[in-house]
């Protein structure tokens, strides 16, 4: 599942923001990566300019807890009734690489860092039209969360940890659910009888 979700947000910067990957237009096309920005990025995969989208923690959000169970009707009498899906936090670092280190590479990374800033801005929840695979028929719409304090307790640690040069980056998190409960069909009771009994009037 976590797969589609990397590839609805591929989907959605490609649809949101076509100038940059149209290469017969700007003379470049912008790669979209999921890879550790590490001392090592980019892979050989990964051409630049690019935007990485790290996929940093995954945990369950609690908040969003539900106990409730869905009902589906089946044809005939019958109906499935299962557990609500668990919801999952799913946080990325997103940064910007351009072609190469010098400056006006840097004032590069940034003017595409702030455009897809905007681009994830705009959507409170993830636009159904971009949605992949597994993704496309949950309820509710995915929730997101942009430039809020993420998971990690410093960026700089982070960096070091990698062995990577500090770059700009901002946080951003998707909220999707994984269904985990299996279904169980149930008979639906459609008809009700009713009984009257009549009684006797005793005469005074």
């Amino acid at each position: 599942m976590i797969h589609y979700l990397d590839k609805t947000m591929e989907e959605l910067l490609r649809h949101e923001l076509p100038q940059f990957f149209a290469p017969e237009a700007t003379g470049t096309s912008v790669t979209i990566s999921f890879a550790t920005p590490d001392g090592e990025f980019p892979p050989s995969s990964v051409p630049l300019p690019a935007i990485d989208m790290f996929l940093y923690d995954i945990r369950e959000n609690r908040e969003l807890r539900s106990n409730e169970f869905q009902v589906e009707r089946q044809r005939g009498m019958s109906a499935k009734i299962r557990r609500a899906a668990v919801r999952v936090d799913c946080s990325y670092l997103v940064t910007a690489w351009g072609k190469d280190n010098s400056t006006p590479s840097a004032v590069d990374e940034h003017r595409l860092l702030g455009e897809v800033m905007k681009v994830l801005l705009q959507h409170a929840t993830i636009p159904r039209a971009v949605l992949q695979g597994e993704l496309l028929d949950q309820e509710p719409p995915l929730p997101t969360i942009t430039l809020q304090p993420g998971r990690l307790q410093s960026l700089g640690e982070f960096w070091q940890a990698l062995g990577g040069k500090p770059k700009a980056a901002f946080h951003y998190t998707v909220t999707i659910g994984v269904d985990v409960h299996k279904p169980t069909e149930v008979q639906l009771v459609t008809d009700r009888t009713l009984k009257f009994r009549m009684e006797k009037e005793i005469m005074p």
